[in-house]
């Protein structure tokens, strides 16, 4: 869902040089979550060498060209797609209990 913030990001008529995760999931359609995934599988690199924990930062130039990139959105929506749905396979399998050890 969009917030107030997103939809004046994208009303801008310029945006600033360089963008934040949220920013970047607004401007490309992805969540926050989307964009972090993007990152550990490369398909979005931030501005720098930023620390495991700082704030990332990206280009604005290089993510408008994103936009643009149709192959791009279609690797990164099927990457996420992929990654989402191993994740809720992995979540909705509940943990095997060992029954024998319970057994007198």
């Amino acid at each position: 869902m969009i917030n107030h913030e997103d939809i004046t990001l994208l009303q801008c008529r310029r945006l600033p040089a360089r963008l934040s995760s949220a920013q970047v999931g607004a401007v490309l359609g992805f969540s926050c979550c989307d964009v972090t995934v993007l990152m550990s599988r490369k398909l979005l690199k931030p501005l720098g060498r930023p620390a495991q924990n700082s704030t990332k930062y990206f280009a604005t130039i290089e993510i408008e060209a994103l936009t643009s990139d149709r192959d791009w959105l279609g690797r990164a929506t099927q990457l996420l797609q992929t990654h989402w749905r191993a994740k809720n396979i992995n979540r909705s399998r509940p943990e095997k209990q060992n029954s024998d050890s319970y057994q007198s």
